[in-house]
């Protein structure tokens, strides 16, 4: 899991949820240093929501667990390639999900994700 890019934290618990910091495709490699993956919107919102499975780890929860999420798009255009990988990652049951358009991400990037995931905490205590 790469670090932060900016001062905020990846994930945060409040009561039976976890919302997460948006995620974008960044790749640590084995020294340690992160780059956007190449090859565009596909690849990188491949990486994002890899990235967002290891932040909701973290806290204890998984992708089964999302029910909302907000996903920025560089090129509202590539909606339809997005939803082909949105259904690998999520095929049983898909959160909600808003998509908006946006002028600019992090770095460069073409995609962004963030989630919140409800995890009731007796499930945790378990």
């Amino acid at each position: 899991m790469s670090r932060p890019v900016g001062p905020y934290t990846p994930a945060r618990r409040a009561g039976d949820w976890v919302i997460t910091s948006g995620q974008i495709g960044l790749a640590t490699d084995d020294s340690g240093s992160a780059a956007l993956v190449e090859g565009g919107t596909v690849p990188q919102l491949h990486q994002a929501l890899a990235n967002l499975a290891a932040v909701l780890r973290t806290e204890g929860a998984t992708l089964r667990d999302v029910v909302q999420t907000t996903l920025y798009l560089v090129d509202m255009y590539e909606y339809a390639a997005v939803n082909g990988v949105w259904v690998e990652h999520f095929p049983e049951h898909p959160p909600a999900r808003s998509a908006v358009a946006v002028a600019a991400l992090p770095l460069g990037a073409r995609v962004e994700v963030e989630a919140w995931a409800y995890l009731p905490t007796e499930r945790v205590l378990l």
